[in-house]
């Protein structure tokens, strides 16, 4: 690593000024056996709420400690040099604010440089290194456990990973060099790609250890005083510490290139070929088979030097602040202290949609839930749907057999609604239809308490018209979630001119206490997910109608980056729903927005297409192609996507000026939330502004200056 010493990083020290800088502590400990181990931890000075980061200064301070420790090494005052963390932290990651200050590719290669630089030191100290992971390590915290020789981890650390492929990254401080030569090249791509595009799935400390990543798991009560004896057994020769996972030549010569081709597949097939940092993550865990770490970590600074510069890295930035920051704090909520307590929740209806509204308000809130349906045969059928999902979550370990029982004991259902009575929260999840929420509206309004509040589930009908029926149409609101609610992290509220403030509060309240990132919504058709989802649904179903083969129809899509093309889209919310939303927007808005009588046609088949093992489209059902009529005038790939991006850029422009959303970050938070809109896009506003769509629609754009990655 003598090659990193001759670099000048006193540049991104400069560029640092507001990081946060984790210190390294040292102190000194006697071992049982009488040699000494000198300990380093990590602290940046606050609580566990604002982790331990790693920026240029942290990394410069660290530097120097090492160095000073390599001396004590030499002079034999030490035997052994350990790191660890804070309560509940080791480390999470480099510092992320601190790339934005980054302003060329040079300072990009500057910060993989750095963290190699350093981090390589513990594997060269002249003494074992052991790194005592007790808390939350991800990326760059993980990857100084990766430099070290030995690795032991506290079986109650919230997480462990290198999530660095969902932002647009790769592991690039030597995780995707080490990690496949201590774990092997299967396990490391679920940990570098796999669990990334899992919606940043983390790895419990137990999954870790089995995976090979950790040489020893203990328990929190003692885990500082059990990695000390442990190490002291494995320098005196009494503990040997085994690596099963670790690749041999076999694997290298065989197993490794074969699973990097299926991977690449899974990949394409996944997620198209746009996004870049999973392809230069998989390309670089391949050459990890051979060569030595020098030529692994050069690759690494390369491969991190050209992501941080690029335009994905910067879009996935400004998508990681709305999420970490916007999603937390809701624009235009009330104040909480506004809200009304809910110590009873009345959900009106027991099919599927409403058991999983039961179990997800009683599990999160704890508090009675009550449903209620036409006849008892259906309400006993969602009470036997909830006991069996309350069933699985205690099978997978998610929760003890107390508090499932207690969950069932929640639970309660009956066709008598005067239940409802002492109510402070009901929810419908009927058919959705104006009038038969009405109906159900104005029959439980008469039941609940004043100052009871009621929420319509609805996707896209009007609040403020299921509401006109009401004696008191101010204590309804829009919560609008998203399937399956169990797994989707929006809920949108919705706002009438009628909705009081108390109402308001109180469904910002109840979004938070279920885990739920809550957006507010003007009263709008569609509100802003489906609103949005509708135009890349009714271009689709256009350009079929105008005669374009299915897949032309599907390609054309990919440069957006959604997790689903649009027909597999429609095949998973269902023919019917979607027909029915483009109904509803196009009754709304005629010049804007394309209703299909395709769709319509299609829906009342079994199957409309068919698809392939990873759930891609892949072409229309028999059945399908005799029912569609379509046309002669088929359109290219090319104008298609042209098409679909100017119509996102009018209809979110037009969302902005009718005052939909205060600002464009509230649609882009909610496309991102609701939509799965990739990150490494920054939801949509971004790059309508990149591709140009922006200005050609409005002759502006939405973000001045324009999201794009640094010079090169």
């Amino acid at each position: 690593m003598t090659h990193y010493s001759s670099l000048d990083f006193s540049r991104l020290e400069q560029l640092a000024t507001e990081e946060v800088v984790t210190h390294s502590l040292v102190s000194d400990i006697a071992l049982a056996s009488g040699r000494t181990l000198a300990l380093i931890t990590l602290h940046n000075g606050r609580d566990h709420r604002r982790p331990n980061t790693i920026g240029p200064r942290t990394l410069l301070e660290l530097d120097d400690v090492l160095e000073t420790l390599r001396g004590r090494a030499a002079a034999g005052e030490i035997d052994a040099v350990a790191i660890t963390g804070k309560p509940y932290v080791f480390a999470a990651g480099a510092d992320l604010s601190q790339m934005n200050a980054l302003r060329e590719r040079d300072d990009a290669l500057l910060v993989a440089q750095q963290g190699h630089h350093v981090l390589g030191k513990l594997s060269d100290l002249g003494v074992p290194s052991f790194a005592f992971v007790n808390g939350v390590a991800l990326g760059g915290g993980t990857e100084i456990a990766l430099n070290s020789t030995y690795r032991t981890v506290d079986s109650s650390a919230a997480a462990i990973a290198l999530p660095e492929v969902f932002l647009g990254l790769v592991p690039g401080w030597g995780g995707a060099y080490l990690l496949p030569n201590l774990i092997g090249i299967e396990n490391a791509l679920e940990v570098v790609i796999s669990n990334p595009l899992k919606q940043n799935r983390t790895l419990k400390p137990q999954q870790a250890f089995e995976l090979g990543m950790f040489d020893a798991i203990f328990s929190p009560a003692n885990y500082l005083e059990d990695s000390l004896r442990w190490a002291d057994g494995v320098l005196s020769g009494a503990t040997k510490v085994e690596r099963r996972n670790a690749p041999g030549r076999l694997e290298r010569l065989t197993k490794w290139p074969v699973a990097i081709k299926m991977a690449r597949g899974m990949l394409e097939s996944r997620i198209g070929t746009v996004p870049l940092s999973p392809y230069r993550a998989l390309d670089l865990l391949d050459k990890a088979k051979s060569g030595t770490r020098e030529e692994g970590f050069a690759r690494e600074d390369e491969a991190l030097a050209d992501l941080i510069s690029g335009d994905q890295f910067a879009a996935s930035m400004y998508a990681f602040d709305l999420v970490q920051k916007r999603a937390k704090r809701p624009v235009a909520a009330p104040d909480r202290s506004l809200a009304r307590k809910v110590s009873k929740v009345g959900v009106i209806g027991a099919g599927l949609m409403a058991s999983q509204f039961a179990l997800l308000f009683a599990r999160r809130l704890q508090v009675p839930v009550l449903i209620t349906d036409v006849d008892q045969a259906r309400v006993d059928k969602g009470l036997q749907h909830i006991r069996e999902e309350i069933g699985k979550l205690e099978q997978k370990g998610r929760v003890d057999g107390d508090t499932a029982n207690r969950l069932r004991a929640l639970v309660q259902g009956t066709v008598d609604k005067s239940a409802y009575a002492d109510c402070d929260f009901v929810i419908e999840a009927v058919f959705e239809e104006t009038g038969v929420k009405q109906q159900v509206f104005a029959e439980i309004e008469r039941i609940v308490a004043p100052e009871a509040i009621l929420a319509t589930n609805t996707s896209s009908l009007s609040v403020e018209e299921i509401g006109s029926v009401l004696e008191h149409p101010e204590r309804l609101i829009g919560f609008h979630f998203f399937n399956p609610v169990s797994a989707m992290p929006l809920v949108e509220v919705v706002r009438t001119p009628r909705s009081s403030e108390e109402a308001l509060a109180t469904a910002f309240a109840v979004a938070k206490d279920l885990r739920k990132n809550a957006i507010g919504s003007a009263d709008a058709p569609g509100f802003i997910v489906n609103r949005l989802l509708a135009k890349v649904m009714g271009e689709a179903a256009r350009a079929i109608d105008e005669g374009t083969p299915l897949m032309t129809v599907e390609r054309a899509f990919g440069p957006l980056g959604l997790p689903m093309t649009p027909f597999q889209l429609i095949d998973l919310v269902g023919w019917k729903v979607a027909a029915h939303v483009q109904d509803t927007m196009a009754t709304h808005f005629p010049e804007r927005f394309h209703a299909s009588a395709n769709l319509h046609a299609l829906a009342d088949l079994p199957h409309a297409v068919e698809k392939d093992k990873n759930g891609r489209v892949t072409g229309w059902t028999k059945e399908a192609q005799k029912v569609l009529r379509v046309g002669r005038a088929p359109v290219p790939e090319a104008e298609i996507l042209r098409r679909v991006e100017d119509e996102l850029a009018r209809e979110i422009r037009i969302m902005l000026d009718e005052q939909v959303v205060p600002e464009v970050q509230d649609i882009d938070l909610a496309l991102i939330l609701g939509a799965g809109w990739p990150f490494i896009d920054g939801g949509a506003s971004a790059y309508l502004d990149r591709v140009g769509a922006s200005e050609r629609v409005f002759g502006s754009t939405f973000h001045d200056p324009v999201i794009r990655g640094v010079s090169a």
